[in-house]
């Protein structure tokens, strides 16, 4: 379903429903981010979504990533950020409550789904003339500047 973000938007509708979600910033052995380009904003992204019940927070993050992008991955630490709000068609404004979790590939082949357009490897510089939503890029900033905490 279609969706418009607002984040930290004082003209924000009213958020009424809370759904726990995670998204993982997955770092290659070269340095480079995984990231998807998502078909309902065609935005770039980090592969992420909602937990299912039963499912714990890493275990989400784990399924998401491994469903959007077609790659296993390790999750090492985690970052969190709830000040967004989503808008759907449908009249539900979704209160984000996601937790950002750090990861490293482990095994799978890329692969796009019906939740990603393209799937693809870039440089951390590389990222910066993406087209995405100042949430994903703030996630990706505090990544390069070392404020996710790595947790082993």
């Amino acid at each position: 379903m279609p969706r418009r973000d607002y984040v930290e938007d004082p003209a924000a509708p009213k958020a009424n429903s809370l759904v726990p979600a995670a998204s993982v910033v997955v770092v290659d052995d070269r340095g480079r981010v995984l990231l998807q380009r998502r078909t309902d904003n065609g935005m770039w992204a980090l592969p992420g979504g909602a937990m299912e019940l039963g499912e714990s927070l890493a275990g989400c993050g784990i399924r998401e990533t491994r469903e959007e992008t077609g790659i296993d991955v390790e999750i090492v630490g985690t970052y969190s950020n709830p000040h967004h709000v989503f808008a759907y068609d449908d009249g539900e404004v979704r209160q984000e409550f996601s937790v950002c979790l750090l990861g490293r590939p482990v095994g799978g082949r890329l692969g796009i789904s019906d939740e990603s357009l393209e799937v693809a490897w870039f440089t951390p510089a590389e990222t910066d003339e993406l087209p995405m939503l100042p949430s994903i890029r703030r996630r990706l900033a505090d990544w390069r500047s070392g404020a996710i905490p790595v947790v082993r």
